[in-house]
């Protein structure tokens, strides 16, 4: 994953990704310094001490801007759909999408609208998870199984 030495040069616009665990990441876009501070974008949750509760939802959830090692100091560059979306322009569209959505109240959904989901959204136009579409892979088909045996 090239965290070893986890300070890769950043451009704004840039997906960062920071490893939570052996399945998961949490995304942000970076947005750039303030007061010699470099900041990312991220879709966190309101309170502090909400987890992500029953059925992957958090009604309390915003884009909120902090500073890039508060969201841990192991952090890659991440820009996943380069190879197949081009990148929006981050003064004409990316920046002013994230300034619309700072404190904006957003529903989270591990499924269908995670960190992942909002900084492909912002770079990209398109609301993707390559960490979800690989949950799909594995669970798809033991559903479908399921679903044939008329079990599901």
């Amino acid at each position: 994953m090239g965290l070893k030495n986890s300070h890769p040069k950043l451009f704004p616009g840039d997906i960062v990704e920071y490893p939570r665990n052996k399945f998961f990441s949490h995304f942000g876009v970076y947005y750039g310094e303030r007061d010699g501070v470099p900041y990312v974008a991220h879709l966190t949750s309101r309170d502090a001490d909400t987890k992500i509760p029953l059925f992957g939802r958090a009604l309390r959830s915003e884009v909120k801007l902090d500073p890039l090692e508060l969201l841990g100091t192991k952090y890659r560059v991440n820009n996943m759909m380069d190879d197949t979306h081009s990148p929006r322009d981050f003064h004409g569209a990316v920046k002013p999408a994230i300034d619309d959505m700072i404190g904006q109240a957003v529903t989270f959904d591990i499924l269908f609208h995670n960190s992942e989901h909002q900084a492909t959204l912002f770079r990209y136009g398109v609301k993707r998870s390559e960490q979800i579409e690989k949950i799909y892979k594995h669970v798809m088909p033991a559903w479908k199984k399921l679903f044939m045996e008329r079990k599901l």
